[in-house]
């Protein structure tokens, strides 16, 4: 039996009148017409919309590497975490370094410096183009991750999303300001939009955050989003993680180690002035509404509020899960909403957080246009438009701002685009305290009638 069958096998092609080299070619054909339906599952139902959106995305990123190249961007965090890396290979004090040019100082924990390190490996002309690249990169890598959590929008639709992030989204202040400084900030992102994007039941779940946290401080505040929403192990290995970089920090820069978290990590004037407005933290906010350099007392009142406020409303939205439609979203947005409102200074580049807000709030216009007519209401939409113009619209360089104490008068009219991205911030929070208690109330039984209650009794 074996025979024969390997006797048919042999025979058909001969009496098919086939020819192995004609096999060989259209094996070849076939995978040549495997690109254009690649191309045509990028391009999704409507391949002529898609295609014409492609060529404006391409066109918006040769616009910007045309205002990059006239600007001349110097890309100044890239040089500082650099010159920390070099500070760090060649043994010398860390938090006493002083970039001459700009007279920056090391700000990060020790842990980042040793990162940096790695930038050393290239000089500053091509670690500014492979650095942007990356940057560009990470930029669609922060889509589709926002893309996840928020579940939206359709699978097939989605590569063409991905693919459209890093040609607009470079125009979205947050992003255009990392991209001109060469910062992390999007690499932080990443990390903990990966985590939390990860299952529950996954044991490491929580160790990206840890790891961003040792970078940057400020990413901490998920690994409480993460013990407030009931997932005390995934807290546990983010708190584990970050523990894990403070002590590698100190075993490999043990005087440097001492330094920063004894006495820099609490010197916010190192980071830069409070009042300017490329902080646009709430105690930025403060400080030019109450034109003050360093308004302390008022701070730590709205700050404390905000913090508690904002980590209940981020766990309570959380918590609410299945019966709410991207409460997983929400809940995270008001976490990171709350880092950045507390934080003593949050520069426009931290703001990055833009990319999942406005995913988020895209999708929650979606949700609003596909119900029917009758039932519709005119509410994400324009909350949608509103994320577009704080994050797209400058603002607070429309304002007075080139020298310091600019920034501490100005005028009343001024103060909203000056600190445009906290109000925004503050609002969302408030859309969220809305929509959660909104959902509670109808899920709420009605309370029984009069009758009844008389039946009862």
């Amino acid at each position: 039996m074996a025979v024969g069958s390997g006797e048919r096998s042999a025979v058909v092609p001969e009496q098919a009148g086939e020819h192995p080299g004609r096999r060989t070619g259209e094996h070849a054909e076939g995978v040549t017409a495997a690109v254009p339906g690649r191309l045509r599952a990028l391009l999704g139902d409507r391949p002529g919309r898609a295609a014409l959106l492609l060529a404006v995305g391409v066109l918006s990123l040769l616009a910007y590497e045309t205002v990059r190249q006239l600007e001349h961007f110097q890309m100044v965090d890239m040089v500082v975490y650099r010159d920390e890396g070099e500070t760090v290979r060649h043994g010398q004090n860390l938090y006493t370094m002083i970039v001459p040019h700009w007279k920056l100082y090391a700000t990060y924990p020790p842990f980042a410096a040793l990162v940096f390190t790695a930038t050393t490996l290239a000089p500053v002309p091509l670690l500014r183009a492979v650095v942007t690249c990356a940057n560009l990169a990470l930029l669609a890598a922060l889509a589709w991750l926002s893309f996840r959590l928020v579940g939206w929008p359709r699978q097939r639709s989605r590569p063409l999303a991905v693919a459209l992030a890093p040609l607009a989204g470079v125009w979205l202040e947050p992003v255009y300001t990392t991209l001109r400084y060469g910062q992390i900030n999007l690499l932080i992102v990443c990390l903990v939009l990966a985590d939390l994007n990860r299952p529950d039941r996954a044991r490491s779940k929580g160790l990206l955050i840890g790891i961003a946290t040792g970078l940057k401080l400020t990413p901490g505040v998920f690994g409480l989003y993460l013990l407030l929403t009931g997932r005390p192990r995934a807290a546990l290995v983010s708190f584990a993680g970050f523990a894990g970089t403070v002590l590698f920090g100190w075993l490999a820069l043990p005087q440097a180690s001492w330094s920063f978290w004894t006495d820099y990590l609490y010197d916010s004037h190192r980071v830069g002035a409070t009042g300017i407005v490329d902080n646009q933290s709430l105690r930025g906010a403060l400080a030019r509404l109450l034109h003050e350099h360093n308004p302390n007392l008022s701070w730590v009142l709205a700050a404390g509020l905000t913090a508690a406020a904002g980590l209940a409303v981020a766990a309570r939205t959380a918590r609410v899960g299945p019966r709410l439609p991207r409460a997983d979203a929400w809940g995270a947005v008001c976490a990171a909403l709350t880092a950045l409102l507390v934080s003593p200074i949050s520069w426009t580049h931290h703001w990055v957080w833009c990319v999942p807000i406005l995913v988020l709030l895209a999708a929650e216009a979606a949700a609003e246009q596909a119900r029917p007519r009758a039932a519709r209401r005119l509410r994400w939409r324009p909350l949608l438009g509103l994320g577009l113009l704080a994050f797209a619209g400058y603002g607070m360089w429309l304002v007075p701002h080139r020298l310091p104490q600019d920034s501490l008068h100005l005028a009343l009219w001024q103060q909203l685009p000056g600190s445009v991205y906290p109000a925004f911030g503050l609002l969302l929070l408030g859309v969220a305290v809305v929509r959660t208690a909104r959902r509670r109330r109808r899920e709420e039984p009605p309370p029984p009638a009069p009758a009844a209650q008389e039946r009862s009794r």
